[in-house]
C-alpha cells in the first residue's frame, strides 16, 4: 500500500479509492494517535466533525463519526461547513482533534479527509505517517482496543458552529465594509451560508451567485477555478469587486470592478501593505512559495517587505510562518494565512480582508492591486517522464542555466516534479510573453529528450 496521505489529506474518487471502510479506519487510527493524550489519560477525547455539500460527504461523514464514537471518542458534528471554520472551532472548542471532509476545489465525485490536530492545526509528516501505521498495523489482523458500555463515543450536532465562526470573523476585522457593493460566488460549496451571512454582518451589499449546493453542483464551472461567471456578474452589477472561493472555501481569489482577476500574489500584497500600515505584519515579512510571480518579489521588495520563499504547498508556508513568527503568508492559488486570526488558509477571513482594506481607503480594488505588476508567466506540463531525474541531469542544468542567463534579472525558470503524475511542470517567467513561451518551449523539448 503507497502512502494514503498527500500534500492535503487523504483524497481520492469517493466510493472508489475513498471508502467508507477506510474513512472508519483511518478515524479510528487517527483517534488512538491525535486522542491518545486524552482518551488514554483519563477523560474523554472530544472531535469535531465537518463536511463541504458534496453527496458522498454524508455516507463518508457516518464512517468517520462510527470510527471516532467506536474508539471513545465524542463527537460533536457541525455540519456543512468550509475547512478553515472546522481548524477554527478545534481550537475554539478545546476539542482533541478535527475532521474535514472534502476534496476542496476538486470536481464533485471526489473527496477527501483532512485531519487536525489540537488547536485546529494541520498534521505534521511524522504524524501522518503514525496514523498510517496504525491503520495498516490493525488492516493486517491486529485488533482495535475496543471501549464498551459508557466507553463509547457520544455523538451530537452542534449547531452553534457557524454563528461561532461567523461572530470569529466579523470580530478580527479591522473596519466595516459599509458603501461596499460585493458579489459572493461561493461554488456551491460549503460557504454558502458563511460567506454571505458575513460579509452582511460586516455591511457589504451582496449579490450572491453559486451558493445553492444540491450536493452534486459543488465547483461546476463556478467559484476560484472558473471566474468567468464572478466576472461577468462584477460587471452587470456594477460591484466594487467580486470574491470567489473554491468547494471548501479555504481559498480566495477576487476580481476588480472592471472583471479583471486578481490573483493570490495580488492579494497579498494588498493585505502585506495593508497589515504593515496597522503594524501587524510581524518582522515586515510575507511567505510564499517558489510558484509565485516575479513581479509579488519585486513589488515587495521595492516596499521594504522581506519575502521568505517555501516548496510549493500550503503546509510549507504555514510551517515557515509558526517557526519564525510570521503573520501573513500564502500562495498564488488563494490560499491566504493571516496567521493572528486563523490556523489555515481561510477564504472567508482573506475576502473580508481585502474588502476591509478597499473600504478603508476608499481606493479600488485594481488601484490597491496595481501595487505589482504581474509578469509573463508559462507553464508547461511534461508527461511520460523520469522526474526523479529532474534534479540530476548534467544535460537539463545546463538548459536551464542557459535559460536563466537569457532571461536576466526581470526572468525567472522553475523545473518542478509532479507529487502525484508521472511528469515534470516547466515554468518560465519573462517581461515578454513571446520570450517566456520560447523559453519554455525549449526547455520543455529538453525535459523530453533528457528524461524520457
Amino acid at each position: 500500500m503507497g502512502r494514503l496521505f498527500g500534500t492535503d489529506g487523504v483524497r481520492g474518487v469517493a466510493n472508489a479509492d475513498l471508502t467508507a471502510e477506510l474513512a472508519l479506519g483511518l478515524s479510528v487510527a487517527a483517534a488512538h494517535v491525535l486522542a491518545e493524550a486524552g482518551t488514554f489519560a483519563g477523560h474523554r477525547a472530544t472531535a469535531v466533525v465537518g463536511r463541504d455539500p458534496r453527496a458522498s460527504g454524508e455516507f463518508l461523514e457516518a464512517a468517520v463519526v462510527a470510527g471516532l464514537a467506536s474508539a471513545g471518542v465524542d463527537v460533536l458534528r457541525v455540519g456543512v461547513l468550509p475547512t478553515p471554520a472546522v481548524a477554527h472551532l478545534t481550537g475554539a472548542l478545546g476539542a482533541d482533534l478535527g475532521v474535514m471532509l472534502s476534496a476542496s476545489h476538486n470536481a464533485m465525485p471526489d473527496n477527501g479527509i483532512k485531519f487536525f490536530a489540537r488547536g485546529g492545526h494541520k498534521l505534521a509528516d511524522e504524524l501522518e505517517d503514525r496514523i498510517e501505521s496504525v491503520y495498516a498495523e490493525h488492516r493486517t489482523g491486529a485488533p482495535w482496543d475496543r471501549p464498551t458500555g459508557a466507553g463509547v463515543g457520544r455523538v451530537r450536532d452542534y449547531d452553534e458552529g457557524l454563528d461561532q465562526y461567523v461572530a470569529h470573523l466579523v470580530g478580527v476585522l479591522p473596519n466595516r465594509l459599509d458603501g461596499l457593493k460585493i458579489v459572493l460566488d461561493e461554488a456551491h460549496g460549503a460557504a454558502s451560508r458563511v460567506s454571505p451571512e458575513a460579509f452582511a454582518r460586516a455591511g457589504a451589499e451582496l449579490v450572491t451567485i453559486g451558493a445553492v449546493p444540491d450536493g452534486l453542483n459543488i465547483n461546476d464551472g463556478c467559484g476560484s477555478t472558473h471566474l468567468d461567471l464572478l466576472k461577468a456578474a462584477v460587471v452587470e452589477h456594477g460591484a466594487d469587486l467580486g470574491i470567489a472561493h473554491d468547494g471548501d472555501a479555504d481559498r480566495c481569489l477576487a476580481v476588480d470592478h472592471t472583471g479583471a482577476e486578481i490573483d493570490g500574489d495580488q492579494i497579498l500584497a494588498v493585505l502585506a501593505l495593508a497589515m504593515r500600515e496597522r503594524e501587524a505584519l510581524r518582522s515586515d515579512t510575507v511567505v510564499a512559495t517558489v510558484m509565485s510571480n516575479l513581479g509579488f518579489k519585486l513589488a515587495m521588495e521595492r516596499e521594504g517587505i522581506r519575502f521568505v520563499q517555501t516548496g510549493v504547498g500550503d503546509r510549507y508556508v504555514l510551517e515557515e510562518m509558526k517557526e519564525h513568527g510570521y503573520a501573513l503568508g500564502g500562495e498564488q492559488s488563494g490560499h491566504v494565512i493571516i496567521l493572528d486570526h486563523a490556523t489555515t488558509g481561510d477564504g472567508t477571513l482573506t475576502g473580508l480582508m481585502l474588502a476591509a482594506r478597499v473600504a478603508q481607503t476608499g481606493r479600488t480594488l485594481r488601484d490597491l492591486a496595481s501595487v505589482m505588476e504581474r509578469l509573463p508567466q508559462v507553464l508547461v506540463n511534461v508527461p511520460d517522464v523520469d522526474k526523479s531525474r529532474v534534479s540530476t541531469s548534467a544535460e537539463l542544468a545546463a538548459a536551464v542555466s542557459e535559460a536563466e542567463r537569457e532571461l536576466g534579472s526581470t526572468g525567472r525558470v522553475l523545473l518542478r516534479s509532479s507529487g502525484t503524475e508521472p511528469l515534470v511542470r516547466v515554468m518560465v517567467e519573462a517581461a515578454d510573453i513571446e520570450q517566456a513561451r520560447s523559453v519554455a518551449g525549449r526547455l520543455a523539448d529538453v525535459v523530453k529528450s533528457a528524461l524520457g
